[in-house]
């Protein structure tokens, strides 16, 4: 009779983790190419030297900066779940669904890395 698997090989840990690295470096950069652009670091417009007699263009201009921020916000929270899944690899609880205890597939994390319910505990708890 076969043992069933509770938790990953450090090996198995190693490669997660890189994963995470390479998706929290690219969700950084993103993140701070969204935060310069709301805050116009890398406008090379006139913004600063129109009148701003032009209503429409400023609630325009208001809307897109509000965009910008949710995205940021968005990107920032993704950076905080990567950053809580090197925690768990840290203290060994990777990996496992916080629902049922079982392990998540491995196909599951290498798509959604931070994720902490397998797709069936996910849809289990989005019914309830």
């Amino acid at each position: 009779m076969e043992e069933k698997k509770t938790r990953y090989t450090a090996e198995e840990l190693v490669e997660f983790k890189e994963i995470i690295d390479s998706k929290i470096e690219l969700a950084r950069k993103e993140y701070e190419s969204l935060m310069r652009s709301f805050r116009g670091d890398d406008s090379n417009d006139i913004d600063d030297t129109m009148p701003t007699y032009k209503v429409l263009e400023e609630g325009s201009c208001t809307l897109s900066k509000e965009e910008l921020l949710v995205q940021a916000e968005r990107q920032y929270k993704f950076i905080r779940s990567l950053e809580a899944a090197l925690v768990r690899i840290k203290n060994g609880t990777y990996g496992i669904d916080r629902l049922t205890g079982e392990l998540i597939p491995k196909e599951r994390l290498r798509i959604v890395p931070h994720a902490t319910l397998s797709v069936a505990s996910k849809m289990k708890n989005k019914n309830h």
